[in-house]
């Protein structure tokens, strides 16, 4: 028996593919299939089942396409109700690959159709879980999210959960291995471990929820401090519910090269949002006016989605060469399918060809020391719990994912100075910003580390983060 985690960074997600003897079962695939099927031939091994942990909000699961194309079920828990042909497991329902078993495990309170998968190895020993959004390392799903569809308050759904972890999890061995759906640095959860895979035993010890000393503290500690959901989490769900366009076709769409005359034209016409892909470092030098810059070397699927929310926007790209595919992919993950073209030799074509260009502010952590006074005003775009931990002194907190709130209430008279952690968030916000017509700022590069490696900006006392 063969179990491999196939884990994507970007998206913090984690995909599960097992292999007993010449079957497999894939486990929450992400959209582009063509790397399982790929895995399938090298093994030699027939696709069985597709497993479906629930309905999936932060990202646009492979289980369609992958389906179609191998003709193998997808499986869903208990009271799930897809707009497709599946597999709607009951409780304790067994599934066999191979030689190994898979046992549904019914676990409502992130999702009421949320279902954890335990592994039954050929010896029978039971092995392993996959616990979705239900059980992270050092976390548990979030229970706010499916408060309109389950029609309960999301105390109810974390009494639920409270239930499904006390009831079916903890009861388990601790020697069983925990394969979750999430790890650091997805929305789906707030004090992830950075670890990807870990034993039961030791979750028991170290996650906090699972240490509450009964159901009602349970609830208010996985309640306390929850951050808003990113907006576009109810379309993916949707998606994932109903069925979406094939990735094939959302690729040969995506991938029309255009000139800047027809780039300019398709703009106008469609109403498309201009999305530069390239890094904060080649954009704020020059870019076609309007574009929204949210670099691909970084959390690139998320934060579009938190930017610009509308799955359903068009868009047209400007990327590096040679990296179209790779964000026309990345961008199918989170459900942005609507892409109808990039420009073709990047912005440099853009530039050559006359046309008008704009351009961002940004100066070193140095030169911003030089400048800063206490006359000056500063936007700090990180998280609420990074600027609390420690910030430039009177600096404002001014979140990157609320910038839609915000960014009407600056004064355009004033100059500011505008700073994430290291530049990447800072230049979203400045690029949207400047989009919109408000230009009196000045991007600092490097961010807040590089100010504080300065020795010269006051700032705050540190907190450590996990105190707040």
């Amino acid at each position: 028996m063969k179990v491999e985690q196939i884990y994507t960074g970007c998206l913090a997600q984690g995909a599960y593919y097992i292999v007993s003897g010449n079957e497999a079962a894939i486990i929450d695939p992400l959209r582009e299939v063509q790397p399982y099927l790929d895995r399938l031939e090298k093994d030699n091994v027939t696709l069985k089942y597709i497993f479906e942990t629930h309905f999936h909000a932060d990202f646009v699961s492979g289980h369609i396409d992958l389906s179609k194309k191998t003709g193998a079920p997808i499986v869903y828990g208990p009271t799930a109700e897809p707009s497709f042909d599946a597999l709607v497991a009951e409780d304790n329902q067994i599934f066999e690959i191979g030689n190994a078993k898979i046992k549904v495990l019914h676990t409502p309170g992130h999702t009421m159709e949320s279902s954890t998968y335990l592994l039954i190895d050929e010896e029978g020993k039971e092995t392993a879980i996959f616990s979705g959004d239900t059980l992270f390392l050092g976390d548990v799903g979030r229970p706010d999210l499916a408060q309109k569809a389950a029609n309960l308050t999301q105390e109810e759904l974390a009494g639920l959960l409270y239930d499904s972890l006390t009831d079916k999890i903890l009861p388990l061995s601790d020697d069983i291995t925990v394969y979750p759906a999430h790890g650091a640095g997805s929305a789906c959860g707030k004090n992830m471990q950075k670890e990807t895979v870990d034993t039961l035993g030791n979750q028991k010890k170290t996650n906090y929820a699972l240490n509450q000393q009964n159901r009602e503290a349970f609830i208010e500690a996985v309640l306390d401090g929850l951050s808003a959901p990113p907006k576009y989490f109810g379309m993916n769900v949707a998606m994932n519910k109903g069925g979406y366009e094939s990735f094939e076709n959302v690729m040969n769409k995506g991938l029309n090269p255009l000139s800047p005359n027809d780039f300019e034209t398709a703009a106008e016409e469609t109403g498309a949002l201009i999305l530069d892909t390239r890094p904060a470092a080649d954009f704020h030098k020059g870019f076609v006016p309007n574009a929204v810059n949210i670099g691909l070397k970084g959390d690139f699927a998320p934060w579009v989605g938190a930017m610009i929310v509308d799955v359903k926007q068009p868009l047209l790209l400007v990327t590096e060469p040679g990296t179209e595919q790779e964000a026309i992919t990345r961008l199918s993950r989170v459900g942005f399918d609507n892409v109808i073209g990039y420009l073709d030799g990047s912005f440099e074509s853009w530039k050559m060809s006359g046309k008008e260009v704009d351009e961002i502010k940004r100066i070193s952590p140095e030169e911003f020391a030089d400048q800063f006074n206490t006359d000056s005003k500063v936007i700090d775009v990180r998280k609420p719990t990074e600027y609390a931990a420690e910030h430039v002194n009177d600096a404002y907190s001014k979140p990157l994912d609320a910038i839609s709130e915000w960014a009407g209430t600056v004064d355009e008279k004033e100059h500011f100075f505008l700073h994430c952690a290291g530049g990447y968030r800072s230049m979203i916000a400045a690029s949207i910003l400047n989009s919109r017509g408000i230009r009196n700022f000045t991007e600092v590069e490097g961010g807040f580390n590089g100010i504080k490696k300065t020795g010269k900006v006051p700032t705050t006392d540190f907190i450590c983060q996990s105190k707040l």
